[in-house]
């Protein structure tokens, strides 16, 4: 067998981890996945938030220029610059959840592979890609082009 046809060694389990281990930091893994992508949708809510306030700001000029000072008044009053959650803007509730859970479950994370698979990311998932790839076709490398020396394994030369 091939160097290229194998994982690199960063997505190689480490000797005497078992499989329900690897299942677990799968699964530890994908937890944070799910944080990071809600993470994701807190800071397009930070965003839209913002373009709103802005759109508002828009909104009560062209109030004012069409004649509507009151109204233009009353909205600049109770919207514009509006805590959306009592005491806080969208920027205090992204760090808040960072601070309090993103950035405490991202380290946990990283503990329990520093602990249990001397440190090394996708475990699970790269032995997914190697029970389901097709070996030798095209596109279904173990690793990109760039790593490969086409050097035989050790597995290939019998030690």
């Amino acid at each position: 067998m091939l160097e290229r046809d194998k994982p690199d060694s960063s997505h190689q389990r480490p000797s005497g981890v078992s499989d329900k281990t690897i299942e677990a930091l799968g699964k530890l893994s994908e937890a944070l996945e799910v944080v990071e992508h809600a993470r994701g949708l807190l800071y397009g809510f930070h965003r839209l938030t913002g373009e709103a306030d802005f759109a508002l700001g828009d909104a009560i000029a062209q109030l004012r220029e069409a004649g509507h000072p009151a109204l233009a008044a009353t909205l600049q009053e109770s919207f514009l610059g509006r805590n959306v959650i009592d005491g806080r803007w969208t920027f205090q509730i992204v760090e808040e959840y960072d601070d309090n859970y993103y950035a405490p479950l991202r380290d946990a994370e990283r503990e329990a592979r520093r602990t249990l698979v001397e440190g090394k990311r996708h475990i699970f998932e790269a032995e997914m890609k190697e029970s389901r790839r097709t070996r030798g076709a095209p596109h279904h490398e173990a690793r990109p082009p760039r790593s490969w020396t086409d050097e035989p394994s050790e597995t290939a030369q019998g030690t």
